[in-house]
């Protein structure tokens, strides 16, 4: 039996969950709505507060499915009553962040600023103090998006092990590599 997708999905006070045709899970919350296609196969039902996502028989495919979906629905129902955030650091000399609207401005050491449009569901503000790295805070309630987001950003400046220069995530630990030693 899966670990996972046995375990029963906790439906906080605010948020409302509704199976339509065609294993539609639909879900709302303070922050927004999440909607979610589930395999024909697999059977989600809401009895009381919690969400439960059943499996028919013990085939691999199914037992694939059963954790994936579950874990899909718990992401969704997380996502719409208290959101997601990811921080990003820009560690560098003269790399900075500035964003308007949802376009996010990054001077990463390149000939020219690199402009990043991103999806309406996802919020970004950029915070520069003097003496610290520029920080990007990225905001949403769909936790695969974000997720996507910040990996598109940070693959435009990976973190190097000499220097440790480049995009983190923000207490990420890099770890470093000696550099070259001096001929004897």
């Amino acid at each position: 039996m899966s670990r996972i997708g046995k375990k029963p999905i906790a439906i906080p006070a605010k948020v409302e969950v509704k199976v339509g045709s065609g294993n539609l899970v639909e879900i709302k919350g303070p922050k927004g709505t999440l909607v979610q296609a589930v395999d024909l196969d697999i059977k989600v039902t809401v009895e009381g507060s919690n969400l439960n996502v059943e499996r028919p028989t013990d085939q691999k495919r199914h037992k694939a499915l059963h954790g994936l979906y579950r874990s899909l629905l718990s992401n969704m129902v997380v996502g719409v009553s208290e959101g997601y955030k990811i921080d990003l650091e820009l560690v560098g000399v003269g790399y900075k962040a500035a964003s308007t609207g949802s376009v996010l401005e990054l001077s990463l050491g390149y000939s020219h600023n690199i402009f990043v449009a991103l999806p309406n569901e996802v919020a970004v503000k950029t915070l520069t103090e003097k003496g610290k790295n520029p920080i990007v805070t990225l905001e949403s309630i769909d936790k695969q998006l974000i997720g996507q987001v910040a990996a598109k950003i940070r693959s435009l400046r990976k973190v190097e092990p000499y220097k440790g220069k480049g995009i983190r995530f923000v207490n990420e630990v890099v770890r470093r590599k000696a550099g070259k030693t001096a001929a004897k």
